[in-house]
This record gives structure tokens, C-alpha cells and sequence, in this order.
């Protein structure tokens, strides 16, 4: 059987979860009858290009990658002049929670004028497919749990949640105006691990903002102590309980939702869970990796983070049941690969 050349666009390609799903992506290329052939698109204000250059080295791959802004409208038509694109994975955008409550302007800009861009772009080109990266921060502060995809949106807590709800709102608008245009929201929740390689990981630049990166930094002694924002939760121990997803597992949630252009049924608009339906607190976290690393990992509560819920974790049923997805590793291999990266990288891709 030939097989059918997908020409995709990825942008944020050089990040942290960018980077993975691009492993996931090449490697179902090579045993699929659809091959599809990634193109990068990062402006690399949060990640490195090393990244890019160890993913083709994992994938036996010659990377395509263009440092490009995606406020930057005029460098994102050249882009896309140069391929024939299929599809769109857009992982690209400011991501801090905190940051964002510091820093409000700066996240409506950057991400909402760059996902205007690329939307506009797209359709100047007749691109009519697209894979959000989107989060479970649109929830708000939730009404129930676990959280369905139906449960409310909107009332978020933070600006970067704001973000990616006006996002999605334009995305489904677009899909309304222009019925061959799909749509695939995925609202995750809180990527952790690395590849099992331990050549890929997650690298942020300057303090990390997640918990998974300061706890290994912790751990491998570049950070005193793990502070964790608040123990006066109402939740088993006090501290933050969060539905954690290994960021493998979040990879091929892309590579599911990304066949879903290729059925005969146009797809529209469609928002799915990417989770592991499961919650587990900072405190939980911080024995699991303590167990992994054999290190003790020292820390301090502080006071309670702005824009943060006490807990957050959804059903993932309906992408079990539409896309075939379910999330299978466990904390303990979220915990170990996490450690593996730390070890065989103390300081990340050290980029300059």
C-alpha cells in the first residue's frame, strides 16, 4: 500500500511537550501508511534548539525547524508558503501560571495575537486543520470532579487560563464560520517525565514553574528546597492535589487526536481530556520522587500560589471512547524517567 505524505506544522516543536509528541509523531510515521513530516516552528524563548537536534538524533530524523515568532505575521507566511501543509499542532505560548497573574499584558499579547496569527495564516493558505494545545485552567475552580468536558469554562483564576479559553472561543467560532474547518482542543493537565532515553526532558529556563522540574533540581542539588504553595488545602494532605500525565502518554494523545483528520467525517469542533483521571497531591509527589531519586528532597511550605485551586483532575472517558486513548504509565515511571533526565542532564540542554 503507498502511503500518504502529511505535511504538519508544530509549533512550540522545540519545547518540552513539542518535543515528545515529535518523537511519538516520527515514530508512527515509520510503521503507519501515513507519513507524516513535521516542520518546527519556535521562536525558542523557553526551549533550545538542542532539543530539536536530539529528537532527530532519537528518530533517526533530519529536523526541519524555522525560528520564527508567531506575533511575527509576515515570518509565519513565509513558513507556511514553503509546504503544503495538512494540519497545525499548536503547542506555542507563555504557560506560567503565576507569571501570568504578574504579568497579564504579557500573556494576552504574546498569546493571543499569536494565535490569531496562525489562525489567519492558515486561512490564507486553506489549512483547515488544527490540534490546540489547550488546559484544564479554562475549568476554573472546578464544580465537581472529576471534570467532564462539559463542565463549565471561563471562570478562570489566572490570565494564562484566560489564554487558552479565548483561544478555544475563537477556534470554535472559526469552525462555525467555515464548515470545513477541524478543530481538536485538548485540555490537559499537568505533564510530567521525560523520555525513557533520558535525552529529552523538560528544561525551563530560569526558576521552573512546574513541580516536576524543581523537585529533580532539588534533588540533584542545584535548588535548596522544593517551596510548596500551601498546606491548607482542603485535600488529604493539605497540599495541591493535580491529575499528573506523563508527557509520553500526553505525546501520543496528539498523535490519536491528529488521525482523526484522516476520517471521511469532517471532525469540526471536538475538545477532549488528556489526563490520567487520577489526582495526587505535591506532597504525594515529593515521596514518589524521593523513592525514585534515593534522595531526600527537602521543603518548605509557603503561602498559597495567586490563581491556584486546591484540586484539579478530569475524566478522560471520551478520549478513551472517540480516540482510542488512555494514559498508562504509572507515577512511579513519571518519577523515574523524570530522575533519569535530571541525572544524565544536571543542567538541562544548557543552552547559552
Amino acid at each position: 500500500m503507498a502511503s500518504t505524505t502529511r505535511h504538519v506544522l508544530v509549533t512550540g516543536g522545540a519545547g518540552y511537550i513539542g518535543s515528545h509528541t515529535l518523537v511519538e509523531l516520527l515514530a508512527v510515521s515509520q510503521s503507519g501508511p501515513i507519513k507524516y513530516v513535521p516542520v518546527i516552528l519556535d521562536n525558542l524563548s523557553n526551549s533550545c534548539e538542542e532539543s530539536v537536534k536530539r529528537v532527530g538524533e532519537l528518530a533517526s530524523w533530519d529536523p526541519i525547524f524555522h525560528q520564527v515568532d508567531l506575533c511575527d505575521i509576515d515570518a509565519v507566511r513565509q513558513v507556511f508558503s514553503k509546504y503544503p501543509f495538512h494540519s497545525v499542532i499548536h503547542f506555542a505560548g507563555l504557560k506560567a501560571v503565576g507569571e501570568s497573574v504578574a504579568k497579564p499584558l504579557r500573556y494576552y499579547q504574546v498569546n493571543l495575537i499569536g494565535a490569531m496569527n496562525l489562525m489567519q495564516v492558515m486561512d490564507e493558505f486553506n489549512v483547515r486543520n488544527i490540534i490546540f494545545s489547550s488546559s484544564a485552567t479554562v475549568y476554573g475552580t472546578p464544580e465537581k470532579l472529576p471534570i467532564p468536558e462539559d463542565h463549565p469554562v471561563g471562570n478562570c483564576t489566572n490570565p494564562y487560563g484566560m489564554t487558552k479559553f479565548m483561544i478555544e472561543k475563537f477556534l470554535m467560532d472559526q469552525c462555525k464560520a467555515k464548515p470545513d474547518f477541524n478543530a481538536v482542543i485538548l485540555r490537559y493537565f499537568n505533564p510530567v517525565g521525560a523520555h525513557s532515553s533520558g535525552r529529552i526532558g523538560e528544561d525551563p529556563r530560569g526558576a521552573p514553574n512546574n513541580l516536576m522540574p524543581y523537585i529533580t533540581q532539588v534533588a540533584i542539588g542545584r535548588r535548596p528546597f522544593l517551596s510548596v504553595f500551601g498546606s491548607d488545602y482542603d485535600t488529604t494532605d493539605g497540599t495541591g492535589v493535580r491529575d499528573y500525565i506523563h508527557v509520553v502518554d500526553l505525546a501520543n494523545g496528539h498523535v490519536a487526536a491528529l488521525k482523526l483528520f484522516e476520517r471521511e467525517k469532517p471532525v469540526g469542533c471536538a475538545v477532549y481530556n488528556l489526563g490520567t483521571g487520577q489526582g495526587c497531591s505535591v506532597l504525594e509527589m515529593v515521596t514518589a520522587m524521593r523513592e525514585a531519586s534515593k534522595v531526600e528532597i527537602a521543603y518548605k511550605v509557603v503561602d498559597r500560589r495567586a490563581g491556584d485551586v486546591a484540586s484539579v483532575y478530569g475524566d478522560p472517558s471520551k478520549a478513551a471512547e472517540e480516540l482510542g486513548f488512555k494514559a498508562t504509565k504509572t507515577l512511579k515511571d513519571m518519577c523515574e524517567d523524570s530522575w533519569r533526565w535530571q541525572q544524565q542532564n544536571p543542567q538541562g540542554f544548557n543552552c547559552s
